[in-house]
């Protein structure tokens, strides 16, 4: 076995150093989204004409029109917006933060109690005849890694949002110069979030390793073992903030909708409309904060489960670093790939036409498929020696290097099919979408069956591709294979977070449009990005399900290992009920989180109808309607219905590992992962889908879609009413259900040693 042809020290070098170019390239993109003023000056610079606009000066529109009223407007609602956001997240977080201190001492007490807290030395789990650091030091750097993961999933959050916030009016402001402008402004925007939290993401990971390293040194088992706490730590908060975002987001936007569109038949957006400020404010807490949140915690799971599998094979045994950082030297040039992808939205090409926004947006997805895969081969073929074992259910497997690559690859492409499929069945450019507009022609109810089987037969190709991912990558190289796989798929996460990103700073865009009273051209603008955004906000959840499935997949097998299992058998009594019982988590689960939507639109609907008909010249426009009630509203109920659904995720493989054993929690993974994951597809997609058949008709761009228009008529009513029931499905229970399948499976590896050693209590009485 050669060893690989880069060193250790250039490796501890490569890593850091690519996270700080991530860091300084997202800086740069801030940079420039912020030289768009968002006040009015009219001493400022002239205008140069550069190709992105990036010294244009804001309010020399091309209409020659220099409103500054419009400029300040856009400033105030933005402003509004912002603190709206920053308000619920803050009042979120203490929540969070209760619920990561109380569940860190719960690690530090199970763990610490699988050797009665004991600070002797004990032997190795994997290689008995070595002995390893004491189960205590597990607990204890366990839940340092919990509270540094969480910690950095909720800054990402947080960060995501304050960038969505401070880019949405300047996004709408560009969108008087062009189209091109404006995207160039959202695109720049959600970058700045992706190359963060990527970068941020690698680097606190990264020197976690180090520092757990000066205590364990040599014992690799232990650290990477512990290390497993930051992945756990990543995706709880992620769960809190997708559920709580979703909720916040979906009550609003169900609100303004039902009753502003469909009974007081007004503009998406209007400002007289009570629940407007809400929906907005919605929009950057759910699909930016908790997707920022969502992502980091796939990725810090995928890099966890890849690196504990591989300390207990010959990277672990031989103490090889180079080769341990594979998957971090993955993530690293991932980063580098990335920014050369970016460059081509933001400087080698321009936007010149509303129709090339979708193309560019795919353009990104292929350049960074193909740009990866190049990266990927370097990365294989200088840091891994050219044959080596993995360690595979009690027996150590001869894998390639090339192997490996293959491995990845694999990840990457089935993601690239997935975002992909998504487009097809949720872009209105298809026709499966046109399809569905068209069944709004005969009302509500048919608009609702033919989104239904859309979602289903969504599911088809995604899972086809997740399986043959899972079959070549387990072939290959066992459950580190599908690991790296699922590192694989996302690899190019900077590149997915910004194009994610940028759906909903262009909806706050289009919203902002509307309320500042802009013309009717500069909305059209920015319904095109919204809609562009609809799509690429799908796509973004699907690379978050598929990825999620492989993660879950890695995370059960290294759990099984660490826990002692030599076989999952579906006949045993006590795996087959744990089998049915997982599979039936995601439809609980989607019931709780569904029905915490539904009861907070109650209200907000009730709030909204009451001020429509209590507020004299509300509807004339001559009254300001109360925004912050129905913001209470909002931030209320998803407080509130946050905790159940948390709940049940996080408690789940406590009460199974400890009351049943390790057998059973193995079903319940097992049938959480099968069921959840074509649950997510089939709700994320009928939901997009729906959204994107409303817009058809409104955008009325064909003929067949200007039979079925315009706004207000009956085809319309009927697509939103689709788009109201389908908010739930796309942006709160489908993106959650693949934090619940991961979660479950990161939170049972972490408390493996405790369920292995005192779990199954109902069995020994």
């Amino acid at each position: 076995m050669s060893p690989a042809l880069l060193s250790s020290f250039a490796t501890e070098i490569i890593i850091p150093v690519c996270a700080v170019i991530g860091i300084i390239f997202s800086l740069f993109q801030w940079v420039v989204v912020s030289r768009v003023k968002v006040t009015p000056d009219r001493n400022g610079p002239p205008s140069n004409n550069n190709k992105n606009g990036y010294d244009d000066y804001l309010i020399e529109e091309e209409e020659g029109v220099n409103d500054h009223n419009v400029v300040l407007k856009c400033a105030e609602i933005q402003n509004a917006i912002s603190e709206g956001a920053s308000s619920f997240l803050f009042t979120e977080y203490q929540y969070v933060g209760i619920f990561m201190v109380v569940f860190a001492v719960l690690i530090f007490l199970f763990l610490g109690s699988v050797e009665g807290f004991s600070t002797k030395s004990q032997q190795c789990t994997y290689d008995v005849s070595r002995m390893c650091k004491p189960a205590l030091a597990t607990a204890l750097f366990s839940t340092i890694a919990f509270l540094l993961g969480a910690i950095t999933s909720l800054i990402s959050g947080y960060l995501g949002m304050k960038i969505a916030t401070y880019a949405n009016a300047r996004t709408t402001l560009e969108a008087r110069k062009g189209v091109g402008k404006a995207f160039v402004t959202a695109f720049r925007s959600g970058a700045v979030m992706g190359f963060l939290l990527a970068a941020n993401g690698l680097l606190v990971l990264y020197i976690a390793i180090n520092l757990f390293k000066i205590y364990y040194g040599d014992d690799w088992e232990g650290l990477f073992e512990s290390i497993t706490g930051y992945g756990l730590g990543g995706s709880s908060m992620a769960l809190f903030g997708r559920v709580g975002g979703g909720i916040y987001t979906k009550a609003a936007d169900v609100g303004a909708d039902l009753v502003g569109k469909v009974e007081r038949n007004i503009p998406e957006d209007d400002p007289r409309n009570p629940a407007v400020i809400a929906d907005n404010v919605g929009d950057n807490v759910g699909d930016i904060a908790g997707m920022g949140s969502d992502l980091f915690g796939s990725y810090a799971e995928s890099s966890c489960a890849a690196l504990v599998v591989a300390s207990i094979s010959s990277f672990g045994i031989e103490h090889d670093f180079t080769a341990m950082c594979y998957p971090l030297l993955v993530s690293s040039i991932g980063i580098l790939v990335c920014l050369i992808t970016t460059l081509f939205a933001t400087d080698f090409f321009e936007i010149k036409a509303v129709d090339e926004i979708q193309s560019t947006l795919k353009k990104q997805l292929i350049i960074s498929t193909v740009l990866m895969t190049i990266g990927i081969a370097i990365v294989s073929f200088i840091a891994l020696p050219t044959s080596f074992t993995i360690f595979n259910f009690g027996a150590q497997k001869v894998v390639h290097n090339w192997q490996l690559f293959l491995c990845v690859c694999v990840g990457l492409w089935a993601g690239l099919i997935i975002g992909f499929v998504t487009e097809y069945y949720t872009s209105n450019a298809y026709s499966p979408v046109q399809d569905v507009a068209d069944s709004c022609r005969t009302g509500a109810a048919t608009n609702v069956i033919f989104g239904l089987a859309l979602g289903y037969k969504s599911v088809i190709i995604p899972i086809f591709a997740i399986a043959i991912a899972i079959f070549i990558s387990f072939s290959f190289a066992a459950m580190y294979g599908i690991a790296v796989a699922a590192l694989g798929m996302l690899s190019t996460i900077a590149t997915g977070l910004a194009i994610d990103a940028y759906g909903p700073i262009s909806d706050n865009a289009g919203g902002i449009a509307e309320m500042a009273g802009m013309s009717h051209r500069i909305r059209e603008r920015t319904d095109a990005l919204d809609a562009a955004g609809n799509t690429t906000a799908a796509i973004g959840k699907g690379f978050a399900i598929g990825s999620a499935a492989l993660v879950s997949l890695a995370l059960f097998g290294a759990f099984v290992s660490r826990a002692g299992i030599e076989t999952v058998d579906v006949l045993t009594p006590k795996v087959f009920i744990g089998l049915i019982v997982g599979a039936m988590l995601p439809y609980w689960f989607s019931a709780m989180t569904m029905k915490s939507v539904g009861s907070a639109a109650l209200k907000m609907v009730e709030e909204v109808r009451r001020q429509f008909n209590e507020i004299p010249g509300l509807m004339e426009g001559l009254a300001k309607p109360d925004y912050s009630t129905c913001v209470k509203i909002s931030t209320d109920a998803s407080l509130k219905e946050m905790i159940p659904p948390g709940a049940l995720v996080m408690l789940t493989p406590l009460i199974v590992g400890t009351l049943f054993g390790v057998e059973t929690l193995s079903g319940v993974l097992a049938g959480a992962l099968v069921s959840g994951v074509q649950v997510a597809i089939s709700a994320s997609n009928t939901g997009g889908a729906w959204d994107n058949a409303k817009k058809y008709i409104e955008a009325g761009a064909s003929e067949h879609a200007r039979t079925l228009g315009p706004k207000g008529s009956e085809p319309h009513k009927a697509a939103v009413i689709g788009d109201t029931i389908g908010d739930p499905l796309k942006d709160t229970s489908g993106p959650s259900l693949n934090i619940l399948i991961k979660l479950m499976a990161v939170e049972s590896l972490v408390f493996a040693p405790f369920f292995a050693a005192h779990g199954g209590l109902l069995f020994k009485i």
